[in-house]
């Protein structure tokens, strides 16, 4: 398989010839998928002592996505970012559905790895539903995640497939399968959420998450069962209302709570004692809910609106606590994967 660092913009014809083997013939087959970044929201129960481990609330969101195109080759080829992890699901995906062939794959952009936003299960999904898609087998999201090694604890990735907005994973159960999506409400169109990103530090991953996982204490029934409280009558009513006081309050207490939890493996609630800093400074001066996505490093904090959002981000910037952090104003995004053609109904 070939590797190649830079994307081929020819690809974004959506119109190519290919040459295969001694045949000529007409490809008009180039599938593109755009997957939404996503905000992990908080474990419901991250011990399970409810009956079922992890549950969770997320929030897709319209920046930064990853956006993959896909087309039948002659011999494989990756362009772009994250080429080796693409090309191994690539691989595995073919060898798993039974498809014979080689093809082109264009990872032409993708959210940042290791910062809490989902970067490696979008990926993988995005390939998988472009291959899917190319090759016309219906989409299966749980099963490829399952397959590729994504959503051992969360479902909100494979959620955001269908759907984007927030969502609620019921937690694993006896299943191999993603947990199961249980809720799912639209992110009001004015609302904004500031991400506050520490480009310096990288969260937990691979083994290190799992030894940070085995780490852990025992997280309380009593937590578990508040949070639950606070997910099903504070934070879903609150989107529901539009009535961003309550939705905050939740996810601030459901983040105090998980966040303190974990804090014995990442240093504190926060990962990045500078994200944490900022955060802390947003939530004094009028934001709501803030907190870590998933092992961080980036943190979050909403606004009632756009306006709101800029002059609160300004602010932030003019007292110097924002140096050398990327601070971002992003969108909820109230659609799943996109893909280009879409698939037939």
């Amino acid at each position: 398989m070939e590797f190649l660092p830079c994307p081929d913009v020819r690809a974004s014809n959506n119109r190519t010839r290919a040459l295969r083997r001694q045949d000529i013939f007409l490809i008009d087959d180039v599938v593109t998928v755009s997957a939404p970044a996503r905000l992990h929201l908080g474990f419901l129960d991250p011990g399970g002592s409810l009956g079922r481990r992890f549950g969770g609330i997320g929030l897709a969101l319209d920046a930064p996505s990853t956006t993959i195109r896909i087309r039948r080759a002659a011999s494989d080829r990756v362009f772009g970012e994250s080429i080796e992890r693409a090309a191994h699901h690539l691989v595995r995906l073919r060898e798993a559905l039974g498809i014979a062939g080689a093809h082109e794959l264009d990872v032409a952009s993708a959210i940042p790895p290791h910062a809490g936003l989902g970067s490696g299960t979008q990926l993988a999904l995005a390939i998988a539903c472009g291959l899917r898609r190319l090759e016309g087998l219906p989409l299966d999201p749980a099963s490829d995640a399952t397959l590729l090694g994504r959503g051992s604890r969360s479902g909100l990735g494979v959620a955001f497939v269908t759907g984007g907005g927030v969502a609620v994973d019921g937690g694993k159960g006896g299943s191999e399968l993603p947990p199961p999506l249980i809720a799912h409400l639209d992110f009001p169109e004015a609302w904004r959420a500031v991400l506050v990103i520490d480009p310096n530090d990288v969260g937990f991953h691979g083994q290190d998450e799992l030894d940070a996982f085995a780490a852990l204490p025992p997280f309380p029934e009593a937590h578990a069962a508040r949070i639950c409280q606070l997910v099903l009558m504070r934070a879903l009513p609150g989107l529901a209302e539009s009535d961003l006081p309550a939705f905050g309050a939740a996810i601030a207490e459901i983040q105090q709570k998980v966040g303190a939890h974990f804090a014995s493996a990442q240093g504190g609630v926060f990962t990045s004692r500078r994200v944490a800093a900022a955060c802390e400074w947003l939530a004094a001066n009028g934001a709501h809910g803030i907190g870590q996505s998933s092992w961080g490093p980036t943190g979050f904090a909403f606004c009632e609106s756009a306006a709101a959002a800029d002059r609160l981000v300004g602010r932030l910037v003019a007292t110097g606590l924002g140096e050398g952090l990327d601070i971002r104003i992003a969108r909820g995004r109230n659609r799943g994967i996109e893909i280009d053609p879409p698939p037939a109904m």
